[in-house]
């Protein structure tokens, strides 16, 4: 028999006015409702009706690993520096790692994820290809030191993520593996009610090849990603490619002209003093990667994103220049760098800038820019590389048709590392023919608190929070509106409903007010509400569907009838 929940004796206390500091719909609606509480940026409590929901997300996360045959353990959240140093992430991580040491002075990390963890497990556990495949997961609270914690629990410097591990000796069985978990993600956001999209995405820290996110369409959402409205194509925004421009004649172009352009170093006013768009400019941007300067040119009209830079360009840091780094440069003129006699600077190009093609550019000189400077005529690219902001309307990759542009939550996340971090903790097993085999890996995350706050993105409404079935704190929020027999009335019929398997609240509360409860149940978002309230002589209650606000007045025996159907 499940346990009735009675608010007179819940710890639940809900805010008729929003947190002066929330900014997305779940951080308001979450703390409105007595689901969480902050404790600093970026750090939460849980109060009794979170944690039923946190809890029901993570059962049917866990439901679904065991299906596919993965096993369950809890590594510790508190781990030792030295693996982490052997696969480069001590430092690859940066500020976002939480770093301490005990009082022997040894160094520690509170873990951001456990790759290196599972795989020292294997190595120890696991010495025969008998032994493999094998899929572990945990389901761990997880440490990021975000820069800016925010929007409540969507973004913050402690989380509950489930982490899984795939360990296989051949690439196929990688290859198998990755596609279990993500069949298996398909399923738990199906269950959840989380609408999703399926898009490929870069690994980066990670490392590895084949990778795909999970992303909850949502307005708070802080990932971008594009699909195609013509075809099945969707990517994150970092992982869009661009084929490259077509090379151009570069002899039909005169020879470079210097152009008197003072008080233009912006692309804006360099066009609006020359009357040409943007798109006719190359905007060189100056960056330093691991303390060298590089140059990065994209057309005028374009943007660079600087998390496609680092992507491409790591584990190397990528920073911003500053006034100090122009101190000793002649050949780099501020507001005025040209690709043009870059002799001692790594020119990396976006692909647009196609052989052949003419730009207006700086001229290496203060208030100086050039015309009809060709590149591989007049400048040569070092290296290529896809570093635009992707833009509404970019062409797709697959079909052509222009991209459109969402935002969304990552709620998930999945990998196929191959042998990064096998290699780096040399695990082999003995293979069939009694040589050692280096064992390939994938990597499997979901947001399980993420996926608290997408689905309250997702699902609520302007009275509340409106909880599918699966997850939410209560099968049925059954309401006593008035006194002493509406009250006896609703304790009975949540008795009968607690027997009978379904999940119950009441509001039992003596001295709170019909509307009070009434706007409570619809802020606090159970799928169902029975009001015990003016027929509960005759033993008629009401009962009203949470999403579509329909409601019917039944029979005490109707209404358990049909609830306990439901639920069959």
């Amino acid at each position: 028999m499940a346990q009735v929940q009675r608010m007179s004796r819940l710890m639940v206390k809900t805010l008729r006015d929003d947190p002066a500091d929330a900014e997305t719909l779940s951080h308001k609606l979450l703390v409105r409702a007595g689901y969480v509480r902050r404790n600093a940026a970026g750090i939460w409590s849980w109060l009794p009706l979170g944690k039923k929901v946190l809890e029901n997300v993570a059962r049917v996360v866990r439901e679904e690993m065991d299906a596919i045959g993965a096993q369950e353990v809890l590594l510790p959240a508190l781990l030792p520096k030295e693996p982490y140093e052997a696969t480069g992430r001590w430092d690859e991580y940066g500020a976002e790692l939480f770093r301490l040491k005990d009082r022997k002075g040894a160094e520690y990390l509170l873990g951001p994820t456990h790759e290196e963890i599972f795989t020292q497990l294997v190595k120890d556990q696991c010495t025969s290809y008998k032994d493999l495949p094998v899929i572990l997961y945990q389901i761990q609270t997880k440490y990021r030191d975000e820069a800016r914690p925010r929007s409540g629990i969507l973004r913050g410097r402690e989380f509950q993520m489930k982490d899984s591990y795939s360990f296989d000796t051949t690439d196929e069985g990688l290859a198998e593996s990755y596609r279990l978990h993500r069949e298996a993600y398909v399923r738990i956001f199906e269950r959840l009610n989380l609408r999703h999209k399926i898009v490929s995405a870069v690994s980066g820290a990670m490392g590895g090849s084949a990778s795909e996110e999970f992303l909850a369409p949502a307005a708070a959402g802080e990932d971008t990603f594009v699909y195609c409205p013509s075809c099945d194509y969707a990517a994150n925004t970092e992982a869009v490619t661009f084929a490259g421009g077509e090379p151009a004649d570069g002899s039909a172009h005169g020879p470079v002209e210097e152009l008197d352009t003072p008080d233009t170093p912006t692309i804006e006013t360099l066009a609006q003093h020359l009357g040409v768009p943007a798109s006719a400019t190359l905007k060189n941007l100056l960056v330093k990667v691991d303390g060298e300067i590089v140059a990065v040119g994209v057309p005028g009209d374009r943007e660079v994103d600087l998390g496609k830079l680092e992507d491409h360009l790591a584990p190397a840091v990528v920073e911003m220049v500053t006034a100090e780094d122009f101190e000793g440069r002649p050949d780099l003129v501020r507001g005025y760098v040209g690709p043009q006699g870059l002799d001692k600077v790594r020119y990396i190009a976006d692909p647009r800038v196609a052989a052949g093609t003419a730009w207006i550019t700086g001229a290496n000189k203060p208030g100086t820019h050039a015309r009809n400077v060709v590149c591989g005529r007049d400048f040569t690219v070092d290296d290529y590389l896809d570093v635009v902001v992707v833009e509404e309307g970019d062409p797709c990759p697959q079909c052509g048709t222009g991209l459109k542009l969402d935002r969304a939550i990552e709620i998930g996340h999945i990998f196929q590392l191959g042998r990064k971090y096998t290699d780096a903790f040399q695990l082999d097993v003995l293979g069939q023919n009694g040589k050692p085999v280096r064992v390939t890996m994938g990597s499997y995350g979901v947001g399980v608190s993420r996926a608290v706050a997408a689905l309250a993105e997702q699902t609520a409404d302007d009275k509340g929070l409106c909880w599918p079935c699966e997850v939410a704190p209560a099968d049925v929020h059954v309401v006593a509106a008035g006194k002493a027999l509406q009250t006896e009335l609703a304790l009975e019929v949540s008795e009968t409903l607690a027997e009978a398997g379904l999940r119950v609240m009441v509001d039992d509360r003596a001295g709170v007010s019909p509307g009070v409860k009434f706007t409570d149940a619809e802020l606090i978002g159970v799928p169902t509400i029975l009001v015990a309230g003016r027929r509960s002589g005759e033993r008629v209650v009401e009962l009203k569907d949470r999403r579509t606000g329909e409601r019917e007045e039944l029979t005490v025996e109707e209404a358990v009838a049909r609830l306990t159907a439901a639920t069959a």
